[in-house]
């Protein structure tokens, strides 16, 4: 009988230093959450920082691309809090991101959701044909003109703007950016 009490506090020991571990990484990994928030944000500000892009504030340059619908897309046409999405088909980062982003522009106005898909590397097909239902999406290739525009140092990378192109802010995810906030 002893040794069943014995083997039962040794299992109660070990699972109690099992929790113990547990919890301290899950600690350590809220730690590493907000880093990496950090990290983002840094970033984001780094892509509109001077020198490096478009600030906000300013106006972005001046475009004029043909969605791959047909339609006629310049910096003036776009409509007060147009996000704009830069997309690479070989940045792994923009394919990670691909479905926050599809499940946020599904519930908004697809005249004020911008994707541009950089054609210069990769096939771009699979992301033209995932975000078309629910933004317009422009082929920047040969010469990116709209990235040229917004000064895009890195992907993906993500816009608001209001009327007429000025910035109104810049982050590395959709979420980041006033209209990607959860109200």
């Amino acid at each position: 009988m002893s040794y069943l009490i014995a083997i039962v506090a040794l299992v109660g020991a070990l699972c109690l230093a099992n929790l113990l571990l547990t919890l301290a990484v899950v600690r350590r990994l809220r730690e590493h959450t907000k880093l990496i928030d950090a990290l983002y944000e840094a970033v984001g500000s780094g892509l509109a920082g001077a020198g490096q892009g478009v600030a906000a504030g300013e106006v972005v340059g001046d475009f004029d691309a043909t969605t791959v619908d047909g339609d006629r897309v310049s910096r003036d046409l776009l409509p007060e809090g147009t996000v704009v999405a830069f997309l690479s088909p070989d940045c792994r980062g923009c394919h990670e991101q691909l479905p926050e982003l599809l499940s946020w522009a599904a519930d908004q106005d697809r005249s004020r959701v911008l994707a541009v898909v950089d054609g210069r590397s990769g096939d771009p097909a699979q992301l033209v044909t995932a975000l078309s239902p629910v933004a317009q999406v422009i082929l920047d290739d040969a010469s990116p003109q709209v990235a040229g525009a917004f000064k895009v140092q890195a992907f993906p990378t993500f816009f608001q703007v209001s009327a007429g192109g000025r910035l109104l802010a810049t982050a590395p995810s959709v979420s980041r950016l006033p209209a990607g906030s959860a109200a």
